[in-house]
């Protein structure tokens, strides 16, 4: 079993930044990718940056490419989302996940086998 604790989420208004924080606890040792995902009122759920625990691997869709950077801290088992030039459009709340097989995309919510309880982040325009 692997515990997520998402933090870090607020209200911004567009242009500004934030860093979310994911706490993993538990048998860490299991994750093979961490995923950040968000989902907005009405929108399916979406993909917005996964990193590969071993190699540190990172992968962004087109809609967050330069704007986001995913991060790990092995140490502190924390993985972070650091998020700028925020748009209104990035309003969602902000799930963390874990990955503990090497089956699908790493891009592909359905292949996460664990889920924090989300943060929410809200930019104004």
């Amino acid at each position: 079993q692997v515990q997520l604790a998402e933090s870090g989420g607020g209200s911004v208004p567009a242009g500004g930044s934030l860093r979310l924080s994911c706490e993993v606890s538990g048998d860490t040792a299991l994750n093979k990718y961490m995923g950040w995902f968000r989902r907005a009122p009405g929108k399916e759920r979406e993909a917005v940056a996964t990193i590969s625990v071993r190699g540190g691997i990172t992968v962004y869709p087109d809609s967050v490419k330069g704007r986001f950077t995913i991060s790990q801290d092995k140490a502190q088992n924390t993985v972070y989302l650091e998020m700028n030039n925020l748009k209104p459009e990035d309003t969602a709340m902000y799930y963390c996940a874990a990955k503990v097989d090497w089956n699908g995309h790493p891009l592909d919510g359905l292949y996460y086998s664990y889920w924090g309880q989300g943060t929410l982040v809200t930019v104004s325009s």
